[in-house]
């Protein structure tokens, strides 16, 4: 009998720890094809096959799913990664291939704190225009030009890579690292670079949950970008979960 042939969509921490429990799991019934987008020097290995950078949009994806005869598609991207999510979601729905959402829990900010959530990034530019002077920026380097004109500002700017382009900032320096991250490595980062406005992407998750714990606890306020909108269908936070729905479907 022909195995089940799985797509799974990710880089992300819970993609990987999904293949790694998934490939023993089901190597008898199932085979799993992992894909990166391929924006990180030095991606962290992926048990099984796996396959980097994009597809060519809807009609790419679905040419890739329809030549390697693809009957599962499991979506564990970023939750900003909106434009591989939609591309997904139709050539799911067009090509008629089962489809789950492995995403993240969301932080559970607590009421009347110092954070704010914001549109895009230039509603982050213009909400920290007039009071911040030391920002610790999160968001990866798209769309930073939209802070360039607040020259009064020093920016703290962490990446999982060094940029191969200098920034478009007038006064930063850049850190690299990759999440997980621990509560005391971000409140010591907070308070050696005397932090004043923390600005992230509002991603949820634990592994990078710490930031916005140390914020918090420090009374720093937090610009969040809004995350995007769940797209219809199965989603789950679980990798255990994600593990049954497989078992139930391949």
């Amino acid at each position: 009998m022909a195995k089940t042939k799985v797509l799974i969509l990710g880089g992300t921490g819970k993609a990987r720890e999904l293949a790694r429990q998934a490939i023993p799991m089901f190597n008898s019934t199932a085979e799993f094809i992992s894909s990166q987008a391929g924006v990180t020097q030095d991606p962290i290995a992926i048990p099984g096959r796996m396959v980097s950078g994009g597809f060519g949009g809807i009609a790419g994806l679905a040419e890739f799913m329809g030549h390697e005869q693809i009957q599962i598609l499991i979506d564990a991207t970023h939750p900003f990664a909106e434009t591989i999510s939609d591309n997904a979601y139709v050539a799911c729905t067009t090509s008629k291939v089962k489809r789950i959402t492995l995403g993240r829990d969301p932080w559970n900010l607590p009421a009347g704190g110092r954070w704010i959530e914001v549109a895009n990034m230039e509603a982050a530019a213009e909400e920290i225009s007039s009071s911040a002077k030391r920002v610790f920026i999160t968001t990866g380097q798209r769309g930073l030009d939209a802070f360039s004109n607040l020259s009064d500002i020093w920016f703290l700017v962490r990446m999982i890579d060094m940029p191969e382009t200098a920034l478009n900032l007038a006064s930063h320096q850049i850190i690299t690292g990759r999440p997980p991250f621990y509560l005391d490595a971000e409140q010591a980062l907070l308070k050696t670079h005397m932090i004043d406005v923390l600005v992230s992407k509002n991603s949820g998750g634990a592994a990078t949950l710490p930031k916005i714990t140390a914020a918090l606890e420090a009374e720093i306020p937090i610009v969040l970008l809004r995350s995007p909108a769940k797209l219809p269908g199965l989603w789950t936070s679980s990798v255990d979960d994600c593990l049954q729905w497989l078992a139930e479907n391949i």
